[in-house]
């Protein structure tokens, strides 16, 4: 869907180029959620600005289904693709119905046909049109603004959407209730976005793809778990933090790490979905207790044994994996293998 290669962006300062994105090349699937996350000043911003031409592009090019955008009109480009800042960026003197139809009245649709669309939005962010679509942006939360901002993005029912720090002027609680709301949306109406943030937490949460820049270049582009399990060099791992080794609990699935069964095993007894990551393993093993035998079975989608893992491996991927790299350099063995 969004293709970037080799793109640069200079500006000149007080008689001085300054580049700002330098050589950025990456690929943006249909349907994906890439974030863009990088310490200020890593030119995060200004390649996302590129996408929707906020910004020139000074060098490379910028695909959009397979167009250069260079070869599109502007104002067609941008009634295509929805936005969500920090803040909402909502009309004060519109309603909030207003505000959610404002590219729909650019297209020219009838009142009835924009206000059908933003009652089906407003259900869909957690607003009930009965209650919120005659407010106005004043009365409502910081978090409802935001929810108010996402609507408004997917009006025109764009197929891109551009969201720059969209929960980064809420509060912790409110933000953890948005980053869960955008999860579910983005379930439903599977749009292809590029998210930016500084929060590596929310990167996690939300990313299909993360996509680490610095001084205006890509580090690494990976998925979530590759990025936790490889990170490219010491930036990656002290950006992500001290906690690598607990995050990557989140993202490694029981279908990696299963071996072969025993041949003197049956496929019986507990068995759980190759799908499910490692906490969400230990959280199930949990509350089913241990069962029958040494070790549990791992399914496909179709409910059929693929894999086995004994107890005994599944406490030593979860111990090495808490450990984290530095940790387990240093963690005493038993007789049974497992780091203590």
């Amino acid at each position: 869907m969004i293709t970037l290669e080799g793109v640069s962006k200079v500006f000149t300062s007080h008689g001085q180029q300054v580049c700002a994105v330098d050589d950025v090349s990456f690929d943006v699937a249909e349907g994906e959620l890439v974030v863009l996350i990088g310490p200020s000043g890593s030119g995060k911003t200004t390649t996302m600005r590129m996408i929707n031409r906020l910004e020139t592009i000074s060098s490379g090019r910028i695909m959009v289904n397979g167009r250069d955008l260079r070869s599109l009109d502007v104002v067609e480009l941008r009634r295509g693709i929805g936005y969500v800042i920090q803040q909402g960026g909502l009309f004060p003197h519109f309603t909030v119905a207003d505000n959610v139809s404002v590219v729909p009245r650019l297209l020219g649709w009838s009142g009835d046909r924009r206000r059908q669309r933003a009652h089906e939005l407003l259900d869909l962010v957690g607003l009930p049109p009965d209650r919120f679509a005659d407010r106005y942006p004043r009365q409502l939360s910081g978090g409802q603004q935001q929810r108010v901002g996402v609507a408004r993005a997917l009006a025109a029912d764009p197929p891109i959407i551009l969201m720059d720090e969209p929960f980064g002027a809420v509060d912790p609680i409110t933000r953890k209730q948005l980053q869960r709301e955008l999860r579910r949306i983005q379930a439903a109406v599977q749009k292809t976005i590029v998210f930016v943030t500084h929060d590596i937490g929310e990167a996690f949460l939300l990313g299909d793809r993360i996509v680490l820049m610095s001084d205006g270049r890509v580090v690494q582009d990976a998925t979530p778990a590759d990025l936790l399990r490889h990170p490219a060099d010491p930036f990656v791992t002290a950006f992500i933090g001290e906690d690598r080794g607990v995050r990557s609990l989140q993202f490694t699935l029981l279908g990696e790490i299963a071996e072969p069964g025993p041949a003197d095993t049956r496929a019986n007894g507990v068995a759980l979905p190759g799908s499910l990551t490692i906490i969400e393993a230990a959280r199930e093993l949990g509350k089913r207790g241990p069962g029958a035998g040494a070790g549990f079975w791992i399914s496909d989608e179709e409910d059929q044994p693929t894999g086995y893992l004994s107890y005994q491996r599944f406490a030593a991927v979860l111990g090495d994996t808490i450990a984290g790299d530095h940790t387990a350099e240093h963690a005493s063995e038993g007789t049974d293998g497992i780091p203590h």
